[in-house]
């Protein structure tokens, strides 16, 4: 298997560069067409992490694969740094399609998507807006906008957020005001702020040897908060997600509800959650056993969903 980095002309913001990896499958031939998969990071991640992890192991099983940084973040260019506008990650994805389009090795009849934690809810998004996206996997997926609104397992009520949205609506303003950012993190900063064993696995991942990487300092700016919580990955599924889904989830996982929200909601008859027993849902990121046994099932629906 091979690499390559390169650069992608974001043809939604022409000002921006976007950073991404492609891996080609052993025996690769730029004369064939391939099928491939466009893997989105977590917010706050980058695509060193586990969005690599995952699309160099899919790439093994004969698939093209991209990790690429959003717009604002890792290695992609844009101002101010760190933003976490959802519409943004959501056309991101439609943007590394737009390249891929222009390659002559690709089978533009056959491009899935995957995303991991807040990248399988802007893929899920992606989905629902661009129907060149034949079919979606997910892996512990969140919808960001979700979870900002009722919490890592479903216990606030929407209207009980609205103090969020007035915190990213002062950042604003205070970010004119002392011409600066403000930021919010996304995962914890300390192991102590961490109220559950997987926002401590997510403070081990991000701050710590497991994971930690330069481009990736796993916040956001604060005045994000003015799209996120009010974002919802998963609008008009009911109407429009009609392509193949599978959803990885971890057994403990907290988050698990917000896959089963889109099953429930999207309008596609082809959908199904598989469970790996014993995984949180961190343990899904970078766990050799968890990762393997997610993969095992990601590559071979992508086969059979892209023939």
């Amino acid at each position: 298997m091979s690499q390559e980095k390169i650069s992608i002309k974001n043809t939604n913001a022409q000002e921006i560069t976007l950073s991404a990896i492609i891996n080609f499958p052993e025996g690769f031939d730029q004369n064939k067409k391939y099928p491939v998969i466009v893997v989105s990071h977590p917010g706050g991640g980058v695509k060193e992490q586990t969005a690599g992890l995952y699309a160099k192991k899919i790439a093994q099983y004969g698939l093209i694969t991209i990790a690429y940084d959003a717009s604002y973040q890792g290695e992609s260019t844009g101002e101010p740094r760190q933003l976490e506008n959802p519409y943004i990650r959501t056309e991101d994805i439609s943007a590394v399609i737009d390249y891929l389009t222009t390659l002559s090795y690709i089978d533009t009849d056959k491009i899935g998507a995957m995303g991991i934690c807040a990248g399988a809810g802007y893929t899920a998004n992606a989905a629902i807006n661009d129907h060149r996206i034949q079919a979606v996997g997910m892996i512990s997926a969140v919808n960001i906008g979700a979870m900002f609104r009722n919490g890592w397992e479903n216990t606030v009520k929407d209207a009980d957020a609205l103090p969020y949205l007035l915190a990213g609506s002062n950042a604003r303003t205070a970010d004119i005001e002392s011409n600066g950012l403000q930021t919010i993190p996304l995962a914890p900063v300390k192991e102590e702020d961490a109220s559950n064993e997987e926002l401590r696995e997510a403070w081990e991942y991000y701050h710590t040897d497991r994971c930690q990487y330069p481009t990736a300092p796993s916040v956001a700016t604060a005045r994000s908060l003015t799209q996120l919580v009010s974002y919802d990955a998963y609008n008009k599924a009911e109407a429009f997600f009609t392509q193949p889904l599978l959803a990885i989830v971890g057994s403990i996982a907290g988050s698990a509800w917000m896959s089963d929200d889109l099953i429930a909601r999207a309008a596609s008859a082809d959908k199904r959650k598989y469970i790996i027993e014993g995984a949180n849902h961190m343990s899904l990121y970078d766990r050799e056993n968890y990762v393997d046994e997610a993969v095992g099932q990601l590559a071979p629906f992508f086969h059979q969903k892209l023939a």
